[in-house]
C-alpha cells in the first residue's frame, strides 16, 4: 500500500491554533517526513477500541463484497447502533439489510415509489427509516423485513435525507429538495413540526451532532449550515467550498466535521466554526466521507472508484482501489471497526 501513498501539499492545507484534540495540527507540521509508511502506523487509536495490530502497522483491507443483482445505483448505506446490521438503498427503490454475523442479506418489499435516497437506524434499536423521492418516509424493521410499520407523508417535493437524534431516539428528522426540515415522533407516529431553511432548491443533506444532538448540520449548494436543534435557528454558516457539499459527516465525539465537495474535503472545529484541516483532490473527485472508526486521526473519503484515507494531522493520502463507480457513500461501526462502502458500480463492500 505503500506506493498509492502521497503526500498532500502543504499549501492546501489549514490547521488550528490550539494544538489541542485529536485533529489538532502537529507540532512539526513544516518537517519532511523521512518514512512515509511510517504516517499510517502513528495514527491515534480511539482509546474506546483498543486495536491490537496497530503497533504492527496500519491495514485497511476488504473483507467482503455484495452485489444485489439488480439494475440500481446503491445511493446509500448505514449501521446499526450494534453494528451487526448494515442496511443500503438506491435507484431500485427498496433496501436492502445484511446481516453482519452470518453475511446473509435480506430484501425489503419494493414499497417505495421512487428511488431511494437515504437510510438510517434509529440508535439502540434494529427499527430504521428510509426517505425517497416519492415525498414518503418509512419505518421498518430489519428483523422483520416481510413490510413496513409505518408511513409519514407530508412533504411536498423529494426527500433526500433523514437523520435519527441520538438521545431523543424517538426524534427523527427529514429534509426535502425545497429545503423543508420537519421533524417527526417515531413512538407516537406524529409530526411534531417543520422548519423552512433558506436553502432554496436541492434543499439539503442533514446530520445530527453525534453524542449530544445539540446541533443539526445541514448542507446545501456550497455552504453547510449549524443549527440548534432545541431552538431550530441557525447558529452559524461554514463557507468554504467554491462547488456544491456532496457529503457531511461527524466525529464521533460531535467536536468535528468534514464537508466533501467533489474538489476539496473541509474538517471544521464545531466549536470555533473555523477550518482546521483540508485537503484538495488530486484528479478524483469527491463524493463522500465518514470517520474511520479506530483511528481518530483518518478520514475516509468516497471518490470515483477509489477510496482516499486521508491522515489529516501528518497530511497525508493513500489511495485504496476500491469499485467501479463512484462511491456515493460511507458508514462505519465503531463498536465493530468496520467501514462500509456504496456505489453506483451496484456493489457495497465492508473494509477494515
Amino acid at each position: 500500500m505503500a506506493d498509492n501513498m502521497r503526500h498532500v501539499p502543504k499549501g492546501s492545507m489549514t490547521y488550528g491554533e490550539d494544538g489541542t484534540g485529536g485533529l489538532a495540527s502537529s507540532s512539526n507540521q513544516t518537517d519532511d517526513l523521512e518514512d512515509e509508511k511510517g504516517v499510517f502506523t502513528q495514527l491515534k487509536i480511539n482509546p474506546s477500541e483498543p486495536d491490537p495490530a496497530a503497533s504492527k502497522g496500519f491495514t485497511f483491507s476488504q473483507v467482503n463484497c455484495w452485489r444485489p443483482g439488480s439494475s440500481g445505483k446503491l445511493v446509500c448505506c448505514n449501521f446499526s447502533s450494534d453494528g451487526r446490521i448494515l442496511a443500503s438503498a438506491g435507484h431500485e427503490n427498496k433496501a436492502v439489510v445484511w446481516n453482519m454475523d452470518t453475511f446473509q442479506t435480506h430484501h425489503l418489499p419494493e414499497e417505495h415509489a421512487y428511488l431511494i435516497t437515504d437510510v438510517c437506524f434509529r440508535p439502540n434499536s434494529t427499527q430504521m427509516a428510509t426517505s425517497a423521492f416519492d415525498k414518503t418516509i418509512k419505518l421498518w424493521n430489519a428483523t422483520d423485513t416481510r413490510f413496513s410499520h409505518h408511513t409519514f407523508s407530508g412533504h411536498k417535493y423529494p426527500i433526500v435525507s433523514l437523520d435519527f437524534h441520538p438521545k431523543k431516539t424517538d426524534l427523527l428528522c427529514s429534509c426535502d429538495r425545497n429545503g423543508e426540515i420537519r421533524y417527526w415522533d417515531v413512538t407516537q407516529l406524529t409530526y411534531l413540526g417543520a422548519m423552512k431553511s433558506d436553502f432554496g432548491r436541492d434543499g439539503p443533506l442533514v446530520r445530527f451532532q453525534p453524542s449530544t444532538g445539540q446541533l443539526l448540520a445541514a448542507t446545501t449548494g456550497n455552504v453547510v449550515s449549524i443549527f440548534d436543534v432545541d431552538t431550530r435557528t441557525k447558529k452559524y454558516t461554514l463557507q468554504g467550498h467554491n462547488k456544491d457539499v456532496q457529503s457531511v459527516c461527524w466525529d464521533n465525539t460531535g467536536e468535528y466535521l468534514a464537508s466533501v465537495s467533489q474538489d476539496l474535503v473541509k474538517v471544521w472545529s464545531v466549536s470555533s466554526g473555523e477550518c482546521i484541516h483540508e485537503v484538495s483532490s488530486n484528479g478524483n473527485r469527491f463524493y463522500s466521507c465518514v470517520f474511520h472508526p479506530s483511528y481518530t486521526n483518518l478520514l475516509v473519503i468516497g471518490g470515483y472508484q477509489s477510496l482516499e484515507l486521508w491522515d489529516m494531522v501528518n497530511n497525508q493520502i493513500m489511495t485504496v482501489q476500491a469499485h467501479e463507480g463512484v462511491i456515493a457513500a460511507l458508514a462505519q461501526s465503531p463498536v465493530t471497526g468496520m467501514v462500509a462502502s456504496a456505489s453506483h458500480d451496484k456493489s457495497v463492500k465492508l473494509w477494515k
